[in-house]
């Protein structure tokens, strides 16, 4: 099998929060898309990033979070509350690493 036949473009994907904490608090769920695969250099930077290294993740994360369009939805100044940001990193962190799980079974 060639190498590119298990290649494919990146689809944007919708990602909701929809916890009941979250709507409660917010009054809808909060959404945001990634990208379905992300580059290796992606993953490697996730995966050495030490348990203590919170920010340094969240810095990763934040450049995953697109709008529906593909483009960045933050601005490097903009700051999501702590308690969503610790959520968006838990929702990426899961779908990434379910990706990859069903990509090499």
């Amino acid at each position: 099998m060639k190498l590119s036949d298990l290649s494919v473009t990146p689809q944007l994907v919708n990602v909701k929060i929809d916890d009941e904490e979250i709507v409660k608090q917010y009054g809808e769920p909060i959404e945001f898309w990634i990208y379905d695969r992300q580059p290796m250099q992606t993953f490697m930077k996730m995966a050495t990033v030490e348990e203590k290294g919170i920010g340094e993740l969240s810095e990763v994360v934040l450049e995953l979070i697109l709008d529906e369009d593909g483009k960045p939805m933050l601005e490097p100044t903009q700051i999501p509350p702590a308690t969503v940001m610790m959520r968006v990193i838990t929702k990426v962190v899961e779908h990434l690493g379910n990706l990859e799980r069903l990509t090499t079974a």
